[in-house]
């Protein structure tokens, strides 16, 4: 009777807890694109959002008052760009900021976070300041009684300015987020840049073929006999 000899049957190798616990075990961890989308659009959206308020709010009125006249009180009022022009134009600053972002990388990025983020902090305290500022009624009630001396009375302030401080402090908010997760965004220009694959060569251009009746239309055109 022949004998019979066992052959050992391979047995798959234990898998790890860590390999386990992660099918990709081995390979490089995937970015968190989840998170990077999410702090990008909530820094588009809060910078976006915050230049519109301050635009928008610093255009209306901020204080109010009454000049005194030998005829009685001339009431005045005073909008945002009256009392002080910075914020509208940090707002338009930080939108800059905001685009040129995805169009730099690296230092230039932080640089340019840094810039917007500044824009959103010198726009709230510039509106803040001006929320109890009287120099614009002041100047209005001279210019429209033509008395340097004239007072204003009944002065008093709408929440306007603070509204424009709100738009600053979500600039400011757009402009950390850049900072801190501004390396993980993606660059306008990083799509038209080449990856260093070479490109496929175009096909070189065959010479047209004098016997095909279109050719001798366009011969025809040019003037051309196209018999010669």
């Amino acid at each position: 009777m022949e004998r019979v000899s066992a052959v050992p049957v391979p047995q798959p190798r234990a898998r790890t807890a860590d390999s386990a616990a992660d099918p990709a075990a081995g390979s490089a961890p995937a970015p968190d694109s989840a998170g990077s989308r999410r702090s990008l659009a909530a820094g588009l959206l809060l910078g976006a959002a915050g230049a519109t308020v301050v635009l928008l709010a610093s255009g209306q009125v901020w204080a109010e008052g009454r000049a005194a006249t030998g005829g009685g009180a001339l009431p005045l009022t005073a909008d945002g760009q009256d009392v002080t022009g910075a914020p509208a134009a940090l707002a338009i600053v930080a939108l800059a900021a905001l685009v040129a972002v995805f169009a730099v990388r690296g230092a230039g990025r932080r640089l340019v976070a840094v810039l917007l983020a500044l824009s959103g902090l010198g726009a709230a305290l510039s509106a803040w300041a001006g929320a109890s500022d009287r120099t614009a009624l002041d100047e209005e009630a001279a210019r429209t009684t033509g008395d340097a001396a004239a007072t204003i009375e009944a002065l008093t302030h709408t929440a306007w300015p603070y509204v424009t401080a709100a738009g600053g402090l979500l600039i400011l908010i757009a402009g950390l987020l850049a900072l801190r997760f501004g390396s993980r965004w993606p660059t306008m220009s990083g799509r038209y840049e080449r990856d260093g694959t070479p490109r496929p060569r175009k096909a070189p251009r065959t010479a047209p073929d004098p016997d095909r009746p279109e050719e001798l239309w366009k011969a025809l055109d040019r003037g051309e006999d196209p018999t010669g």
